[in-house]
């Protein structure tokens, strides 16, 4: 499935300052038709200003479209952030979204509104780390870091 060129015309690339090295290319997206996307914002800066190459899909994406992204943009893990409680269902649509595109070694990571007991069902559906209101932005930098890392060592 090739992916349209119109179908990503909102695609935004956030990139960190040319001076600084860049380290990992991630994926930061927002699976069905949740509007709220301030979260999603704040996190792709807070990447970007700790070295990463952020892409950022926009609002209201299939878990397809966010596939196809992650492959044509090559990223090393996606991050997916979600308030609308359908995290049960799109994340792990994400995580067989990108085995069905050949991209089934991509590590996901995913936030929001999410109560404590999914994180358990969420992480048995391939999601390898899950963030919650009030999680520090250094454990989230660390946990992707540490993600790619992984992923970019499996490549080689």
């Amino acid at each position: 499935m090739g992916l349209q060129p119109s179908v990503f015309s909102l695609l935004l690339r956030v990139y960190q300052m040319p001076e600084q090295k860049r380290t990992h290319r991630v994926l930061i997206g927002k699976p069905g038709l949740d509007g709220h996307d301030r979260g999603a914002k704040f996190l792709a800066r807070a990447l970007r200003d700790a070295g990463f190459e952020v892409v950022y899909t926009g609002i209201r994406r299939t878990p397809e479209e966010i596939a196809a992204a992650a492959v044509q943009e090559d990223v090393s893990a996606v991050g997916l952030s979600l308030l609308s409680g359908a995290h049960l269902s799109l994340f792990p649509a994400v995580v067989k979204a990108l085995k069905n595109a050949g991209a089934g070694d991509i590590p996901v990571l995913g936030g929001g509104i999410i109560p404590d007991e999914d994180i358990g069902p969420l992480k048995d559906a391939g999601i390898i780390e899950v963030f919650t209101p009030g999680t520090p932005v250094t454990r989230i930098i660390a946990a992707f870091r540490s993600a790619c890392e992984t992923q970019e060592a499996g490549r080689t």
